[in-house]
């Protein structure tokens, strides 16, 4: 007879009863142990059906030591920590801006337990969970009022709703952008229930093309920042002044979306043409929005300032109740936004201004620094300090490089592209560049803090005994 290899898969019980997974029956429960077991011996038989040889992997020893391992698989969190070694501050895949020491402090308390989020403590009423960064922007800004939602798409379409729905909105053609995760601003303002209206051509917009357009089923005259892209050449477009006095004419709002929500001039760091909310309001920009996950340095946020009868209205939209952000994320942008008290504090306390602000000595040094210990490492060919250029990222400043310095590691019997899969795969992730043969570290985007833990990752991933985590 047949030898029937399906019955020489071990018995769930067998296997159940090994030490190291009663072990793990506390820590996992009943359930989800046999759950691991059924899905092994499944996989097994699988294997079995397309004829794979399966000596010494079937026995209650050899099954119960990969179930453990489905299991501490299973159980690790999907969102874990990232080493960003890319030198793009503003990594969208990667969380964008890392929060202020405070703000994340800030987030953490507000989680753990309760806080006064829609309380006057003086009064023991109730009140607004906007009060604390209303006032923090106010301060920053100059604006009469503000409020915040949960991203700056959100931002539009509230702003939108409110001040033109069922009427037309007045955009020049070249500020007609796409972001990130195929949202176009023309669909996003269509969720508002306002009409687009455009004006002018890709390249050359004028007032009188503003001008012409608007009729009594104008809404609003709308500026968008094209913070990701840029149209050179032959090219005109209409400033925010000349915009404000003809709403003003017209009596129409003016909202003017800035995008990665600068507040400080980036001229500091090398890098220009983004525009800052205060200076919009300071230009008559009846409503300014932006984000506050990109260039302000803080928590995922759209913001809203200006005027405070719109931003009254605003917040009388059912959508609010949508859109608000949670206890969180508001007690982040708080601190964040205290850190601006102080714009010395902030360069050095946010990170994103902190590592904008990077100079390639500062970089150079800690990079030599680091590349002596890799050099060390057994699996090693050829370890490099070489100038080069990284970008700020989230869709800021896409065509300004950043002055920065790169560790080229060459590694001797991987390739470059298994050297970056090992190194995203370990236990910190790291992600990095890779370039002709070369995996590139930029330094900028890694904290201090973490460059131990970034060489223990090259080690482990340069390890022949390498383990995906």
């Amino acid at each position: 007879m047949t030898d029937n290899p399906y019955r020489r898969l071990p018995p769930v019980n067998a296997i159940l009863e090994r030490p190291e997974l009663l072990a793990l029956v506390p820590e996992h429960a009943h359930e989800n142990v046999l759950v691991a077991i059924r899905d092994e011996l499944e996989t097994l038989r699988t294997q079995l059906k397309e004829g794979a040889p399966l000596d010494g992997v079937m026995s209650p020893e050899a099954v119960a030591g990969r179930v453990a391992e489905r299991l501490r698989r299973d159980a690790a969190p999907r969102l874990r920590r990232v080493i960003n070694a890319t030198g793009v501050v503003l990594h969208t895949n990667l969380g964008r801006s890392p929060l202020a020491e405070t703000a994340a402090r800030a987030a953490y308390e507000a989680g753990r337990g309760y806080l006064n989020l829609e309380l006057d403590l003086a009064t023991g009423k109730r009140s607004s969970r906007q009060g604390p960064i209303r006032e923090a922007l106010c301060r920053l800004t100059g604006a009469e009022s503000a409020t915040a939602v949960n991203n700056c798409a959100a931002a539009t379409v509230i702003t939108l709703r409110t001040l033109a729905q069922g009427k037309e909105v007045i955009v020049s053609r070249g500020q007609l952008i796409e972001i990130g995760g195929s949202f176009r601003i023309p669909e996003i303002m269509g969720v508002s229930g306002a009409t687009l209206r455009e004006v002018g051509t890709t390249n050359i917009t004028r007032l009188a093309d503003y001008e012409k357009a608007i009729g009594p089923n104008t809404g609003a005259l709308m500026r968008v920042h094209t913070s990701n892209y840029r149209v050179r050449g032959f090219t005109k477009e209409v400033s925010l002044a000349d915009l404000v006095a003809l709403g003003k004419k017209h009596n129409l709002p003016v909202v003017d979306d800035t995008g990665s929500g600068a507040q400080l001039d980036f001229a500091r760091f090398g890098l220009t043409g983004e525009p800052v909310a205060a200076q919009s309001i300071a230009a008559g920009a009846d409503l300014v929005l932006f984000s506050g996950d990109k260039l302000l340095g803080g928590p995922q946020a759209g913001v809203i300032v200006g005027r405070k009868a719109l931003v009254s209205r605003i917040e009388k939209d059912p959508l609010m109740r949508a859109f608000r952000l949670d206890k969180m994320t508001l007690a982040a942008l708080e601190a964040t936004l205290r850190l601006y008290r102080n714009p010395e504090q902030a360069l050095q306390q946010v990170p994103t201004l902190r590592m904008l602000g990077m100079r390639r000595p500062e970089l150079r040094e800690r990079a030599e620094r680091l590349a002596v210990q890799i050099r060390a490492l057994p699996g090693i060919a050829e370890v490099e300090v070489r100038d080069d250029e990284a970008y700020v990222g989230g869709g800021s400043l896409p065509d300004q490089p950043l002055p920065t310095v790169v560790i080229a590691v060459r590694p001797g019997e991987l390739s470059d592209a298994e050297l970056a899969t090992r190194l995203r795969l370990g236990n910190p992730a790291v992600m990095a560049r890779v370039r002709e043969g070369h995996v590139l570290l930029d330094l900028r985007t890694v904290f201090e803090r973490d460059e131990s833990d970034l060489l223990e990752a090259i080690r482990a991933a340069l390890q022949s005994c390498f383990r995906q985590t």
